[in-house]
């Protein structure tokens, strides 16, 4: 059997966003997979070794010897499952409409992680919730004793971690406004052709699913918060198996529409998230630890995040890959969004 012939193998967790995302991506794409719930390999071997990173999910794609070749980053995952499996593709055909893609896609991944992780850990409740769940999810063989254990140790370490996605007392209200903004634009996009980019998904409506199977179906404060726009929750049910829905090249959003379509969800982007990217690349610039930025004329302070600085260089490698006339529609499309400040200096 040849590589591209061999499953792709998955390792993940029902409560990992970036594992919902890529398991919800295979399936709609009829890609060949083996599923691995509890987290990764119980151990590294030469067959599969150890991600650099560890985080899930971990995935693993054969290759032309027995060493399989390992990757943990959702974003470029998808882009190599483009090159090998070109049917039913996750990219606009257009390279404008695709840019919104990828900039849309790295919003969810990035500062809607921000909503999940703050729901799960911030409230007392929700913690309470949530942590015995992923030890379960991780092994459902746990007597009680232990499972109450590590549900106490796990919740201990992810609120220690509340301050990595900038989650305080200062910031937890912007975190949960912007949330429910989200919902409020997801719901009038998606009621437009059934996706946020059109008739079909791109791996931007994948991206947002992802944090969203957390948001809606997962955390109790949060699903209080979305069950306003039911739309939305009955849209990530929806999105688990797309497998049998059939597209065409014509389904994504028309060019001349996706200005007005995305304006709301654009200067969401623009309102919270381009702030906080810009900010946190100057200070990592200038060798500082933590950074300041405004939202909505409030204060936002975080430890300075690394690979969000690397976000940023790869939206403008992604903006800069485009052509003249592909880039005047993205100044278009963005202008006055806040967005446009991606590309300032």
């Amino acid at each position: 059997m040849g590589a591209k012939q061999e499953p792709v193998e998955i390792y993940g967790a029902p409560g990992s966003p970036y594992t919902r995302k890529m398991l919800a991506v295979l399936r709609f794409r009829r890609v060949p997979h083996l599923t691995q719930w509890g987290g990764r390999p119980a151990a590294a071997t030469k067959i599969r070794p150890a991600p650099k990173v560890s985080i899930i999910p971990v995935m693993y794609f054969a290759t032309d010897s027995d060493v399989k070749e390992v990757a943990v980053d959702s974003t470029p995952i998808i882009r190599r499952l483009e090159k090998d499996y070109p049917q039913r593709s996750v990219i606009p055909t257009d390279p404008a409409l695709g840019f919104l893609n990828f900039l849309i896609e790295d919003f969810a991944d990035e500062w809607l992680t921000k909503s999940m992780f703050h729901y799960r850990w911030a409230y007392d409740a929700d913690a309470k919730h949530a942590s015995p769940l992923l030890v379960f999810w991780h092994d459902a063989t746990l007597d009680a004793p232990a499972a109450e254990t590590a549900a106490a140790q796990f919740a201990d370490r992810q609120i220690g971690r509340l301050g990595v996605v900038g989650s305080n007392a200062v910031t937890g209200p912007l975190i949960e406004e912007s949330f429910a903004r989200l919902v409020d634009i997801l719901d009038a996009l998606i009621m437009r052709e059934g996706y946020v980019l059109g008739a079909r998904p791109s791996s931007a409506d994948f991206a947002l699913f992802g944090q969203l199977t957390q948001l809606c179906q997962v955390e109790p404060t949060s699903y209080q918060v979305a069950q306003r726009r039911p739309r939305v929750r009955a849209w990530v049910d929806r999105l688990e198996d797309l497998s049998g829905l059939e597209v065409a090249a014509t389904d994504w959003l028309a060019p001349d529409d996706a200005g007005a379509a995305l304006a709301p969800l654009l200067s969401e982007i623009g309102r919270v998230y381009v702030p906080c990217l810009r900010a946190n690349a100057a200070a990592i610039a200038a060798g500082e630890a933590t950074f300041e930025t405004q939202i909505d004329g409030k204060l936002w302070k975080q430890d300075v995040f690394p690979y969000q600085a690397k976000c940023l260089m790869e939206i403008r490698a992604v903006y800069d890959a485009l052509d003249a006339s592909a880039q005047a529609r993205v100044n278009d499309w963005l202008d006055g969004s806040g967005c446009e400040a991606l590309f300032d200096t």
